[in-house]
């Protein structure tokens, strides 16, 4: 596109992706070059824009590179039609047809001949399309230098509606070395660690240790953790349900207690979870049981977060 752009290259690589992870210098020490700055001197702010700038630019030329010919195509067809044609027309690039009912719906475009929409409409309706297809969480790293601060409350008020979660790259990298080092005791997530061997540390880690405990207390963590799950279970408004073989003790086979996680789309079905575990658990699906409640769950059962099954089958195939 035009100036330096994102290029095409860069761009084709978003085309399988459900939702992006935007990583910007919150603390506004890195200009467009990259180089280092003086923390603060820079905003952010540009870095997001351009980002979704180029993005609808890139969108807009691939849906253009034929409008003329599609649109008048569309306009013969009834509406649900003409939706499911766009909608395999779109994809290649991962977007679904729920994505472009709600695109229209948003724009009010729904209403009008696609032949009708002039640039701007198209546009509009693009940029829809890009938020609701491909949602972006921002991560507002280096949220541990002081200018950060006034940087990313600036940033909430200038982009609401985005997702902005503050994050210390480094200070979870330092957390992980410290963590394989045997000095503490961490999992990625935790709200906080826990001093294994003070012994063996420095003055100089213990103090840049406490500086990162102060950064987590205030932001519940280091974020980085965090900005994954809020991208899928947020963003993609997915859910974490566990597949066992014993309900009353909870796990497979083998013992293990909750053996497997799987994310799936809310509203999910018992029967379809099956068949996310196996094609043969859900061919000879029969019910399901609620590990809690040890209440039964029939096929169109819809699943909730966190929920806890078994999947009873004529087939025999069953969860890892």
């Amino acid at each position: 596109h035009e100036g330096r752009g994102l290029g095409n290259k860069f761009l084709d690589s978003l085309r399988q992706a459900d939702v992006l992870i935007h990583v910007i210098d919150a603390s506004g020490s890195t200009d467009p070059e990259g180089r280092p700055v003086k923390p603060g001197s820079y905003d952010p702010y540009d870095d997001v824009i351009l980002i979704e700038k180029e993005f609808d630019l890139w969108l807009t030329s691939i849906i253009k590179s034929d409008w003329s010919r599609l649109s008048k195509a569309l306009d013969a067809l009834p509406l649900s039609e003409a939706i499911e044609r766009l909608s395999q027309r779109l994809s290649g690039l991962s977007i679904k047809k729920s994505h472009v009912v709600r695109a229209l719906e948003e724009t009010k475009l729904s209403g009008s001949k696609f032949s009708s929409w002039r640039d701007e409409e198209l546009q509009i309706f693009v940029s829809s399309l890009r938020r609701i297809s491909k949602p972006t969480i921002i991560a507002a790293n280096k949220a541990d230098i002081p200018e950060a601060i006034d940087i990313i409350k600036s940033l909430e008020k200038r982009l609401q509606g985005r997702i902005m979660v503050p994050i210390s790259a480094e200070a979870e990298l330092a957390l992980r070395r410290a963590s394989a080092a045997g000095l503490i005791k961490y999992i990625p997530g935790d709200r906080d660690y826990v001093v294994i061997d003070r012994g063996r540390m420095t003055p100089a880690q213990e103090r840049a240790l406490e500086k990162i405990r102060s950064f987590m207390e205030r932001f519940g963590g280091t974020g980085v953790q965090r900005i994954i799950n809020t991208a899928v279970l947020e963003a993609l408004d997915m859910i974490v349900v566990y597949p066992v073989e014993d309900p009353v003790r909870m796990c497979d086979s083998g013992g293990n207690i909750l053996p497997d996680a799987i994310l799936a789309r809310r509203g999910v079905t018992a029967r379809e979870l099956a068949y996310m575990i196996h094609t043969e658990l859900g061919e000879g699906f029969l019910y399901a049981i609620d590990a809690k409640t040890k209440s039964r769950l029939g096929a169109d059962h819809m699943l909730s977060d966190g929920d806890i099954v078994k999947i009873v089958s004529t087939r025999k195939k069953q969860a890892r």
